[in-house]
């Protein structure tokens, strides 16, 4: 089979699941099968639409309920809920925060809001995440422990935080990062923004570090429109997420008293009421984009020029996006089978652009990131809503 021989057999495999021509199959489309008018009518129908009312409390603790994370808090966005992680993590103007290169920029973005500045690392093949053996590696050659914390000998800055990312809801390996953590006196904080209802050893994303951020964005397994949560162990750390994320007011019958700079993230009534009846449909969900990508997994295991992404043997996916990777003597070819995809109504997309060749962030520390940069040439994502193709229309 010649080299475009192989381009047409990706495009006949994704015909078996979207076979209707002349139509648009988007990346990942958010899906209302569920209560969601009666619980919008019922937030118009009382006049709860803002960010108080009861459908803020039940949408946390459906999140509670369903990761097994003892306490949640309703935030407007993900990049919200990262930002209010790192600032209860003790990270501040100044320190550096470790994470990939391969992620989307807000895991940059958030660390920048708090004045610190992004220390990107690698990530490996199996996860698509970041690489704790090789961090560990570049953690002993270039930081020294002190009193006050781990400090890049390099920059004599302070490195406060570690923050690992699930890629495309595919756990990183985080047992290794926690124990990282512990040894160089680092924050953990889990980007979990893709994850909601993926599995690391039996437990939820987002329960291994001191606190996680995860997203509700209308491309995400469940939509709240946009919104994100902060999800934590810790009591004291919940409150404050709490206390911050609704402009730091001191609770009284008519006062406005702040006790320090806080943020106006919280979570409206409207969007929860959404969520709620998302997270009614969750488990369905999950078990439906999983029936995708095993048979995603079928359809592409005879095409050379790709391997599909599967889930790492430590981890249960949500297959938030079905990944390919291309072959190395394919790897050039990316924007060419892309256009032909797009060509063919399937919204297929690259990976992110490596963050340290953004603008705001090339003159940010790095490590070697070879792995990250083969990665960005070589996947490609794949139309991945569950009810769209083949047996689940």
């Amino acid at each position: 089979m010649n080299r475009n021989q192989e381009i047409d057999s990706i495009i006949e495999a994704l015909q078996q699941f979207f076979p209707v021509k002349n139509k648009p199959y988007p990346l990942h489309e958010p899906l209302f099968a569920g209560n969601e008018w009666e619980y919008l009518k019922e937030c118009l129908n009382t006049n709860w639409v803002s960010s108080a009312g009861p459908f803020v409390d039940q949408f946390e603790q459906h999140l509670i309920t369903y990761t097994g994370i003892k306490h949640a808090v309703a935030v407007v966005n993900g990049t919200a809920a990262l930002h209010i992680c790192l600032l209860l993590a003790g990270v501040e103007p100044g320190d550096e925060v470790l994470i990939p290169s391969l992620t989307f920029v807000a895991t940059a973005n958030a660390v920048r809001y708090c004045g610190a500045v992004p220390h990107f690392v690698d990530n490996e093949r199996t996860t698509l995440g970041l690489d704790p053996y090789k961090l560990g590696d570049y953690l002993k050659e270039i930081t020294e422990v002190k009193v006050r914390g781990c400090f890049n000998k390099q920059t004599g800055r302070r490195i406060k935080a570690l923050l690992p990312m699930h890629t495309f809801g595919h756990p990183v390996d985080i047992e290794p990062l926690e124990q990282l953590s512990i040894q160089y006196q680092l924050a953990l904080v889990e980007d979990a923004a893709e994850s909601l209802g993926s599995y690391y050893k039996g437990r939820h994303t987002g329960s291994w570090g001191m606190a996680a951020a995860v997203s509700f964005n209308g491309n995400k397994v469940i939509t709240t429109g946009g919104g994100g949560a902060i999800l934590t162990n810790d009591p004291k750390m919940a409150q404050m997420a709490k206390h911050l994320t609704t402009t730091a007011k001191l609770p009284h019958r008519w006062a406005f008293e702040h006790d320090q700079v806080g943020y106006n993230y919280r979570l409206p009534n409207i969007n929860a009421a959404l969520g709620c009846a998302q997270m009614e449909q969750i488990e369905e969900r999950i078990e439906q984009k999983r029936n995708l990508a095993n048979q995603y997994s079928t359809a592409f295991k005879q095409i050379k020029a790709v391997q599909w992404f599967a889930e790492p043997a430590s981890a249960r996916s949500n297959y938030w996006l079905n990944v390919l990777l291309l072959d190395n003597s394919f790897e050039t070819r990316r924007d060419e089978i892309l256009d032909a995809l797009h060509n063919h109504g399937y919204l297929a997309r690259p990976a992110w652009r490596l963050l340290h060749s953004l603008k705001p962030y090339l003159h940010c520390p790095r490590s070697d990131l070879t792995v990250a940069e083969q990665l960005e040439r070589q996947i490609i994502t794949l139309p991945s809503t569950p009810v769209q193709g083949g047996s689940h229309e």
